[in-house]
């Protein structure tokens, strides 16, 4: 169900009406972030790494399994990119963007982007073909993965930047509103993690124009939506950069594939 929520206008500090939306509800959505021209530029970006991972048969990119798929000509597609950021200058320069550091005020002292830890700057691209192996996701909640890695449950905000114009039935983030501040019974048993992909009553769309740029807490039970259309109008194409606290943990061409990476249907 698309519920209709307020949408924002990001400049260079947050207001208290931003900061109070966002710490209720877990989410805030900003309106025509990037021109048409950067979002066309972020895409074509994306097709010329994918050219060089393609030529160069990348699996991997600093531990993080890179997920290959169709397109809907049969052609070899990457559904998703895991640190693109640090292979393509027009993707690292979403950064020098004088307006992204008030992003940080959701989380406080001592949050950063996470451009070198986690999976750095991930590109979706999602497509729902007879081929495609990268259309939806289930039910989850990015805290499980450092209470399995045996870490502390610290803050973690997806910051999405969304290239395509959608409508709900193409599909695309639901989320719980307000998830973010329940109790770690809830967190870890609510719903079957990844197995559970059904609509529920309380969920809400996001529902994005091109250019346009959302922030959840990871904390969120949410999940990605497959298209009910199919063909090209089911594309869509979305950035996550996450903004994170805690230890700094950087990875490298050397980091190890943790072992919830390795299964291929837990990737998202």
């Amino acid at each position: 169900m698309a519920l209709a929520y307020p949408a924002f206008t990001l400049q260079g500090s947050l207001t208290d009406e931003q900061l109070h939306f966002f710490h209720k509800h877990g989410f805030i959505h900003f309106k025509n972030f990037l021109a048409p021209e950067q979002v066309q530029a972020y895409i074509t970006a994306s097709k010329e790494v994918e050219a060089k991972w393609k030529r160069d048969n990348v699996e991997k990119v600093n531990g993080v399994p890179v997920k290959y798929g169709k397109d809907l000509d049969g052609n070899t597609i990457v559904q998703r990119f895991a640190f693109i950021n640090q292979h393509h200058p027009t993707l690292q320069s979403f950064f020098n963007d004088q307006r992204i550091p008030a992003l940080l005020q959701l989380v406080g002292d001592g949050a950063r982007f996470g451009v070198d830890e986690k999976d750095g700057m991930v590109f979706n691209h999602y497509v729902n073909g007879p081929d495609s192996k990268f259309a939806k996701m289930g039910w989850h909640t990015d805290g499980l993965r450092d209470l399995f890695l045996g870490g502390k449950l610290n803050p973690m905000l997806n910051v999405g930047i969304h290239l395509n114009t959608l409508k709900p039935e193409n599909g695309g983030l639901r989320i719980l509103p307000g998830t973010h501040r329940q109790s770690l019974f809830n967190l870890l048993f609510r719903k079957k993690y990844f197995l559970d992909n059904e609509a529920d009553k309380k969920e809400v769309a996001i529902i994005p124009a091109a250019g346009d740029l959302t922030v959840h807490d990871g904390r969120l039970w949410h999940r990605v939506a497959q298209s009910s259309v199919v063909g090209e109008s089911s594309r869509r194409r979305v950035i996550y950069v996450p903004i994170i606290a805690g230890k700094y943990a950087p990875k490298n061409a050397n980091s190890t594939t943790p072992l919830y990476q390795r299964f291929a249907g837990l990737v998202g």
